[in-house]
């Protein structure tokens, strides 16, 4: 026995075995026409653009991979000193004082309450 979408009761159905292999969702190939454009805008070149304003700032990548790459034994994430210390510690800081809130509160919602 073959089955079938039904779209009306929303359950598989009876069906032959021809319209069990043509399903009612398949559509024919798409059209090899492109869409037409919804959001088309002219786009606008480089060179139409007003000349623009050059960074005068330093570029620091040079400097920041020397730091970074500089062989001196620490990870990278405490490689700019105290800053990162001071973040490196908070985190672990906060990471073990939460640990330890919640298997204070795992230990207290494991106690029964006592009835008085």
């Amino acid at each position: 026995m073959y089955y079938k979408f039904s779209g009306f009761s929303q359950k598989l159905v009876g069906a032959v075995a021809s319209a069990a292999y043509a399903p009612q969702g398949l559509k024919p190939l798409a059209s090899t026409e492109s869409p037409a454009l919804i959001f088309g805008t002219p786009t606008k070149l480089a060179s139409d653009s007003p000349a623009a304003v050059p960074y005068s700032g330093k570029n620091k990548v040079p400097d920041l991979q020397k730091l970074f790459q500089k062989a001196d034994g620490l990870p990278v994430h405490l490689k700019r000193g105290v800053p990162d210390q001071l973040l490196y510690r908070t985190t672990m800081a906060l990471t073990i004082g939460g640990t330890i809130y919640c298997l204070v509160a795992l230990y207290m919602a494991s106690q029964p309450k006592s009835k008085k």
